[in-house]
């Protein structure tokens, strides 16, 4: 995967993971927080969903790295964030390349 291109979001945590939310990431987050796709995102998510979607989220990098993530991994994980907008910031920037609505921006940190 090119990283030319802003298509790939970086998240630095434990340590520097892909942030990526694709057809199944999508599909598992939907149902298990009982919304739809388009009500996930947003700034109303309770600390849990956050770790929800974090879990998805980073649950390709974590099988291209041969971990096992867990979900109950996630508090930890995100606590290696530098801050909370950040974790915000990043989750943003991958919904937005997940639905094609990256700009000019790219992949800030």
């Amino acid at each position: 995967m090119s990283t030319d291109k802003n298509d790939v979001v970086i998240v630095e945590l434990d340590r520097p993971r892909e942030l990526r939310f694709g057809h199944k990431a999508l599909k598992k987050m939907s149902a298990l927080m009982g919304k739809s796709v388009e009500d996930i995102g947003g700034d109303e998510l309770n600390l849990e969903e956050i770790e929800k979607v974090f879990f998805y989220g980073l649950s390709k990098d974590a099988s291209d790295n041969g971990e096992t993530l867990t979900l109950e991994m996630m508090e930890d994980i995100l606590d290696h964030a530098p801050s909370y907008p950040y974790l915000m910031q990043k989750m943003n920037e991958a919904f937005a390349v997940a639905f094609g609505g990256m700009g000019d921006e790219g992949n800030q940190q």
